[in-house]
């Protein structure tokens, strides 16, 4: 069997490991740091401790709080400006996936010098980058673990950078961080979470690999096992817990056994209507599933179980058929919304979505069954 993994060199878990950031991430990003973050999560006060820890090892920080959600280009040059006029030694981001999305490219800018328009796609960047290290205040996105940054360019459509050099060189998980995250949030990134174990597990990728699919099982045990404690009872910090290293597991396995047409259609509902991520995977989730159900029904089968454990005494259809039935109906347990149309998107806009959903082709090759763009569009219509 012939596969590649790659992950952090270095995790860091640990209920208020951030108020020992210095400590765990000062030895290898230096003495002069870019903190990247949001506005946000800077006036809540998340951020203090984690500053203090900083100023107390003598670390000058500069902050850069500008990160917008599906953070533009312009964001990625705003900080890298900031990154150059600290002289940066390394680079820090506390938050969700956008500002550890931006963190990667202004640490790989900052030191290669090159060119963002030039390094979409994967395996465009050359490097070398400056010295990362991630901290996750969502339990979703997988980001401190993957190679993968995300940029919307122009006013809707969304590119990646794919590179070994986005590995950060720490993560570090601290649930504490984590506490204060509203239900919705919860839901829609613990949601986004499993559809990155379940489409690793499926992925039709050459190095779809026996390593991220075990990955992939356990993050769905402990994905299903917390989620709804989370949502519901957010300052259980043991449910916090399991979410964050469920969210981790998901971004090991997704970062080498890549995702595929759920993430494909989420892109342009993200991209042109501004729903959340976790969200716009949510809404065509289901429906995603249905549509593969015949190419990958036996990994359906065998995953099943592991978000549902009730689903374990039923054959394989009807295995297939509860994972398909449960996770909808974890999405309205939650307080999701279900339909496209309750997130303004109109019936007419579909055909457009499906023409810029099949522009992404860097994830459409990983799904196990091939879509056409009438394909696509029957799936945006069954999720309105």
């Amino acid at each position: 069997m012939t596969f590649s993994f790659s992950t952090v060199r270095t995790i860091v878990s640990g209920s208020g490991a951030s108020a020992r950031i210095a400590e765990i991430v000062g030895p290898q990003l230096g003495a002069r740091i870019l903190l990247v973050t949001d506005a946000g999560l800077r006036r809540i006060g998340l951020l203090d401790s984690a500053f203090a820890s900083l100023e107390a090892a003598g670390i000058r920080t500069a902050i850069f709080d500008g990160v917008e959600a599906d953070p533009p280009e312009s964001n990625i040059h705003a900080a890298l400006a900031v990154a150059e006029a600290h002289a940066a030694t390394g680079v820090l981001a506390i938050g969700g996936g956008s500002p550890m999305d931006v963190a990667k490219l202004v640490a790989l800018l900052a030191r290669s010098g090159e060119a963002l328009s030039g390094i979409y796609g994967v395996g465009l960047a050359k490097g070398p980058r400056l010295p990362l290290a991630l901290v996750p205040t969502t339990a979703g996105t997988g980001s401190e673990v993957t190679p993968i940054a995300i940029v919307t360019t122009g006013e809707a459509e969304k590119k990646g950078v794919v590179s070994p050099l986005l590995l950060p060189d720490i993560a570090v998980l601290d649930a504490a961080l984590t506490l204060g995250l509203p239900p919705a949030v919860t839901a829609a990134t613990g949601i986004d979470a499993m559809v990155h174990a379940i489409e690793a597990y499926t992925s039709a990728s050459p190095n779809n690999n026996p390593i991220s699919r075990g990955l992939a099982r356990q993050a769905l045990r402990l994905l299903g096992a917390h989620i709804r404690q989370a949502t519901f009872v957010g300052r259980d910090e043991a449910a916090r817990s399991g979410m964050l290293l469920g969210s981790l597991l998901a971004g090991q396995a997704f970062a080498n056994a890549p995702v595929a047409a759920v993430h494909a259609l989420a892109y342009p509902i993200g991209g042109h209507y501004h729903v959340p991520h976790g969200l716009s995977n949510a809404l065509v989730l289901p429906h995603v599933l249905r549509f593969n159900q015949e190419a990958a029904h036996a990994a359906y089968a065998e995953i099943a179980p592991d978000l549902f454990p009730d689903l374990a005494a039923l054959p394989v259809r009807g295995r297939v058929q509860g994972l398909i039935d449960g996770l909808g109906h974890l999405s309205r347990e939650l307080g999701l919304p279900q339909r496209l149309r309750e997130v303004g998107i109109e019936a007419e806009a579909l055909p457009r979505l499906a023409r810029d959903a099949m522009k992404q082709t860097r994830l459409l090759v990983n799904n196990p069954r091939p879509l056409a763009e009438a394909d696509v569009l029957a799936i945006y219509t069954a999720a309105h």
